[in-house]
């Protein structure tokens, strides 16, 4: 009797054992599950402009071009927003360029925000050293529940630094690709064989100074499987390209997210 007691007592602890971990895997895969649901926030405030937060409600705030910007709506030009009802967790910047850069500073002071950008032009704006997040390609950053990554992007950028796109990661697995000022180069293959971009901020504006949307959408077909386009830099001033030029280059497309500036969208 006392061995078939011990037996039953080892068969119930391993059962014990083994609904836990069963137990434990079923939770994971249903917080998994939870998260991937959770939806990514985009807003977009004109030109190159973004906000975005995380599922896990990370804040990031990309290129402010705000206050000289003339497609972002007046009810946002407003930059106290940033001390207290969207206070960032970081501000992206790719490149120098006014159209991209011209708010950072003041932001970064009025929200103590980090800067996140080339680590030469991130030097120059003399903020303290905790809000100084220089880098350069191949680098990464972790800030709250993302990792944002700085890859390559074929612009100018000056003073100081290279331009840059970046990847943030997300903690559902997701990863959204904000190209900054560029044009079409060898190493998107690498950006979609490393992070796999589901939604990609797409530079289209053409002109002087960067792809049009007919380059931009050869990129696409020829580097990226994106679930979600947002196109991005165009009709901003003249001489970029118009809504009517994107829609015609991507016609038939229906990963193209048409955004107006001010919209928020959840992805």
């Amino acid at each position: 009797m006392g061995i078939k007691i011990r037996s039953s007592s080892r068969y119930f602890a391993a059962a014990s054992i083994a609904f836990a971990a069963s137990s434990a895997t079923l939770l994971a895969q249903t917080n998994a599950r939870n998260r991937a649901t959770s939806p990514i926030t985009v807003r977009w405030l004109g030109h190159a402009t973004f906000e975005i937060t995380s599922s896990g409600g990370t804040r990031l705030l990309i290129d402010p071009f705000i206050t000289g910007n003339p497609s972002t709506p007046d009810s946002l030009k407003n930059l106290a927003r940033y001390g207290g009802a969207w206070k960032p967790n970081a501000i992206l910047v790719t490149h120098s360029h006014p159209d991209h850069a011209l708010d950072a500073k003041a932001i970064a002071q009025m929200s103590g925000a980090p800067v996140v950008s080339a680590s030469e032009w991130a030097a120059t704006l003399k903020l303290p050293d905790a809000q100084t997040m220089g880098g350069s390609v191949g680098g990464s950053f972790k800030i709250g529940d993302v990792t944002v990554h700085l890859v390559p992007a074929v612009h100018s950028s000056d003073p100081g630094g290279r331009p840059l796109g970046f990847v943030i990661q997300f903690a559902d697995g997701r990863s959204l690709y904000h190209t900054g000022d560029t044009w079409i180069f060898n190493d998107m293959s690498l950006i979609q064989e490393i992070y796999h971009p589901s939604i990609i901020l797409l530079c289209v504006g053409g002109g002087p100074y960067t792809e049009d949307p007919k380059t931009a959408a050869l990129a696409i077909r020829k580097y990226f499987s994106p679930s979600a386009i947002v196109p991005m830099h165009y009709a901003t001033f003249p001489g970029l390209a118009t809504d009517a030029d994107v829609r015609a280059a991507f016609a038939g497309d229906k990963r193209l997210t048409v955004m107006t500036p001010g919209e928020t969208r959840r992805f």
